[in-house]
């Protein structure tokens, strides 16, 4: 059997976008399903990561076309050193700035990536005449992606599974798109489409399915996961400091505002706190953030831009407490951020700021990995802080996580293989 998955984000690019697909490709053929893969020649990464190829399994088919991005044009309009990097909008934007934002809302719908489904169709109806392939397999973000599925399902019937690796008009940063209603309307219609027409979909999370059931009642729960095969390479010496660490991009929205306070707080409380305490942050932080954590001053802040995803690995498995923060957005409650899996396999205890309620919080309570605080909860969080800092000063800060293995990519990997041979079988 023979998948062909379409996506923007492949080998050399960074981040998370890459990681889900990835994975899936790195075990199909386990279960006997041997993955094609369609993606962009030079695209335009903010994110590059070599280091990733070792995932990528021998002999695997990629086919590169390429790609016009319409930001490489726009950006030439910016000042240079507005320069806005992945998963940040300008906080602060020029007039100039505001106009580019407009325009590639409302003109690049559902995103700028939109120029690439004509040729893709065009290449991938003659690579499809001339190459068996039992479905076709789109992933979004960006949404766009899916449109290519959407036409190859109209001009060839083919068997096609749209992944929505987050939402689409439910996504966290949508409500701060200079949207006209217009635009609104059509990004809806695009998404109903796509999901009403889809042999199959795939989301990350029950939120997002529960959304979506409007649209189509073949909608499976695919999360995303952590990857090891060996559990305990060697044997990890924890940081020697009260670290708590946060691993990714954390926009304005992420911005924990109630755990810089909470930290303020109790180093303003206890003075052996403040100097055990050390905060690091793995990844781009909003202009928000560096303005929050100047405002408090703390002592022990260690800032880094990027780190290659093995080293990534290494950080989370020496911190004492690590940190998830969930965007303070209307859609809060259905995301789960790919980077609590990890968080999962590193068996430290996680300390999430975030609806009490949402996706999240179940995967903590089901896997006994941590806590979650209301974002307004100040109290609370100060006496989960201590309550950690308390067990790290009997040098015993540990977590008994369970039910984890359910979330390895290979486990993942096998449920998608049922959804592809039921749709192929259909």
């Amino acid at each position: 059997m023979k998948v062909l998955i379409i996506t923007y984000y492949w080998i050399p690019a960074g981040g998370s976008g890459v990681q889900r697909w990835l994975k899936f490709v790195k075990y199909l053929r386990d279960f006997n399903i041997e993955p094609v893969v369609f993606t962009v020649d030079k695209a335009n990464y903010p994110i590059t990561d070599i280091s990733l190829q070792k995932d990528v399994p021998e002999n695997i088919e990629i086919i590169r076309n390429s790609i016009w991005e319409p930001n490489d044009v726009l950006s030439l309009f910016k000042k240079k050193n507005t320069k806005t990097s992945a998963g940040f909008l300008n906080p602060n934007p020029s007039f100039f700035e505001r106009v580019l934002q407009y325009i590639r809302a409302n003109y690049f719908i559902p995103d700028a990536r939109k120029f690439w489904v004509k040729p893709s169709v065009k290449h991938l109806k003659k690579y499809l005449s001339e190459n068996k392939v039992d479905a076709i397999i789109t992933t979004g973000p960006p949404h766009s992606l899916h449109l290519i599925g959407l036409k190859l399902k109209r001009e060839l019937e083919v068997k096609w599974i749209a992944d929505f690796r987050d939402p689409w008009t439910d996504i966290d940063y949508f409500h701060q798109l200079p949207l006209t209603e217009k635009s609104k309307k059509k990004h809806r219609q695009l998404e109903g489409e796509v999901l009403k027409n889809a042999d199959a979909s795939l989301v990350v999370g029950k939120t997002m399915k529960e959304n979506y059931k409007k649209f189509s009642n073949n909608i499976h729960v695919i999360t995303n996961g952590y990857d090891s095969e060996q559990n305990n390479v060697a044997k990890v010496i924890l940081d020697q400091k009260f670290s708590l660490t946060h691993i990714g991009l954390m926009n304005a929205d992420r911005n924990p505002k109630v755990l810089w306070k909470a930290l303020f707080e109790l180093s303003e409380e206890n003075e052996e706190f403040k100097s055990d305490l050390e905060i690091k942050l793995i990844g781009k932080l909003a202009e928000e953030v560096e303005q929050e954590l100047s405002k408090y001053q703390f002592k022990n802040v260690s800032k880094i831009n990027y780190v290659p995803h093995t080293e990534v690995q290494q950080y989370q498995q020496k911190s004492q407490v690590l940190l998830l923060a969930i965007n303070k957005v209307p859609s809060a409650k259905g995301i789960i951020t790919g980077k609590i899996f990890e968080y999962l396999q590193a068996k430290r205890p996680i300390l999430a700021i975030g609806p009490e309620d949402g996706d999240l919080a179940e995967i903590l309570k089901e896997t006994s990995a941590g806590s979650i605080v209301d974002f307004n909860d100040v109290e609370k969080i100060k006496s989960t802080i201590m309550s950690l800092y308390s067990v790290y000063k009997t040098n015993s800060l540990k977590v008994s996580s369970k039910n984890i293995e359910q979330y390895h990519r290979k486990s993942l990997t096998e449920q998608l293989s049922k959804v592809i041979k039921d749709v192929v079988n259909s």
